[in-house]
């Protein structure tokens, strides 16, 4: 197919590289500090600020990122790698795509780009271009990462995974000098001790490698790595068991936003009847409630379920990209982050 490419048409689309928003760069605090003398969507986002600020500072409280959607190919990507390096998160829930697909791909050193213009669809896959809304991924590079996934499954002990141990293999092995970009996500996660769980890691490019090497092994008959699902569910709810105080800060829903919401009611399962529901919650969505989900509930119909607390929670039915970097920076500047003790959650897996 490669050599069927119009390289130079190629080129010419992919010639702008998405720019990741530095949160340090510009203080956001008179941002929401006016918000919160606003109405509608913008004294809702002053709010979630708040209440991500009170998680801090609440000695007790382990904060949780949990994200799904593309906001990471779209500019959000050093948001939440600065949220693990300056300590304002303790573990991370997330969909394949943001983990993989996004910060994987940026890690062997390729890049989003900017669509400046968006052709047909069908000229962009002959093209070996994919989409995200106006964004574009090179398709050849991102079955490089495909291949390196593969790669990474060849090295390790044929045995079930979960998506934490596997994700903590990645970044093992972007530290050992694999890495075109240091400063990824997962490796920084790695270095920090901050465990990242993908709850449904076959969706995204990690899936094509480890079935790629699941089909190889089979063939020769041979034991295979197989990822661990129940694992996943077993060793998050053990970090909210031991974590007690939990705040979530979650972009869009889906799996993940239910996944780290549900380890409240698998602790009682448990056993643990004294477990706290997550007493600070903060949903960024532009989903819908009037066909029932809302990207998985919102965080007042949570709480009949035993999940969230109504006290400390806010939804803000806003697009991620446009304020995230705003709550973030707000949260930077306070500076509540520099008296947090690392959690280093690893450290109960190891």
């Amino acid at each position: 197919m490669a050599d069927k490419i119009n390289t130079n048409r190629k080129a010419e689309l992919l010639s702008s590289p998405v720019e990741h928003i530095d949160i340090a760069s510009f203080d956001a605090r008179p941002i929401i500090e006016a918000w919160g003398k606003m109405s509608f969507t913008s004294r809702d986002a002053a709010r979630a600020a708040q209440i991500f600020n009170m998680a801090l500072e609440d000695d007790k409280c382990s904060t949780w990122l949990v994200m799904a959607g593309s906001t990471g190919a779209g500019g959000c990507l050093h948001v939440y790698r600065d949220m693990v390096k300056y300590n304002m998160v303790d573990a991370i829930v997330s969909t394949g795509a943001c983990i993989i697909d996004m910060d994987f791909l940026e890690a062997m050193g390729f890049q989003h780009y900017q669509a400046k213009e968006i052709l047909d669809d069908n000229t962009l896959r002959a093209l070996y271009i994919d989409r995200i809304y106006d964004t574009y991924i090179d398709e050849e590079e991102l079955q490089v990462v495909d291949h390196a996934i593969y790669d990474i499954c060849e090295l390790l002990e044929p045995r079930p995974y979960t998506s934490r141990e596997f994700i903590y293999e990645i970044g093992k092995w972007l530290a050992a000098g694999n890495a075109k970009k240091p400063d990824s996500l997962i490796q920084r996660a790695y270095e920090k001790g901050v465990p990242i769980f993908v709850p449904a890691f076959s969706d995204c490019s990690a899936g094509f490698g480890i079935v790629k090497h699941q089909v190889e092994r089979r063939k020769a008959g041979k034991p295979y790595v197989t990822i661990d699902s129940g694992g996943d569910f077993r060793e998050l709810t053990e970090i909210k068991i031991a974590a007690g105080t939990t705040g979530l800060f979650m972009v869009g829903g889906g799996v993940p936003k239910n996944f780290a919401q549900d380890t409240v009611v698998c602790a009682e399962i448990l056993g643990h009847e004294d477990v706290e529901m997550h007493k600070y919650a903060i949903q960024l969505t532009v989903a819908d409630v009037r066909d029932g989900a809302c990207s998985s509930s919102t965080l007042q119909e949570a709480a009949s379920w035993g999940k969230v607390s109504t006290v400390y929670e806010q939804m803000v039915f806003a697009e991620a990209t446009s304020v995230a970097p705003i709550i973030m920076s707000d949260a930077y500047h306070r500076g509540l982050w520099k008296k947090r003790e690392p959690r280093n959650w690893m450290k109960l897996f190891q």
